[in-house]
């Protein structure tokens, strides 16, 4: 399972123009169910982002959770992330996982962010979307259950 983390100070994602999911700070995460992944990875992702501490806290050190800030999180798939760019300049995303896999674990993510007490909101599973966000920081990072 592959997730980009953006710290954010705001976030949306909205459909057909109207924002179906939005928040204040927190974490934009950009998910991606790759062939072979489990509850087992989603369980482990969302645990580790849940804890990962990347606000600052008042010395200017990321010392602070997501929790500890009081932030929420903006979930959206993006089987994109399984991009296989090396061969030829058209991409091939033959190895994210199956829509029906895929769908299961992002919710199944998205449930285990909230048993962690974080709040979520989410974009719609294969739908076209568009995303705005405002990166605090700006800090991003990518993670992949492999690693």
């Amino acid at each position: 399972m592959k997730a980009i983390v953006q710290r954010v100070s705001q976030a949306s994602v909205e459909v057909d123009g109207k924002v179906i999911g939005e928040i204040g700070h927190g974490f934009m995460i950009l998910l991606c169910a790759v062939h072979g992944d489990s509850e087992t990875e989603a369980d482990f992702l969302a645990h580790k982002i849940a804890k990962l501490r990347i606000f600052s806290d008042s010395d200017g050190k990321t010392n602070l959770s997501i929790m500890d800030v009081c932030g929420a999180a903006l979930v959206v798939s993006q089987f994109t992330l399984a991009a296989n760019w090396k061969k030829g300049n058209r991409p091939s995303f033959i190895g994210a996982a199956a829509p029906n896999v895929a769908e299961h674990l992002y919710e199944h993510f998205c449930t285990q962010l909230r048993v962690e007490g974080m709040p979520v909101k989410t974009g719609v599973f294969a739908a076209k979307m568009n995303v705005s966000l405002i990166n605090d920081g700006p800090f991003t990072i990518w993670m992949d259950s492999e690693d």
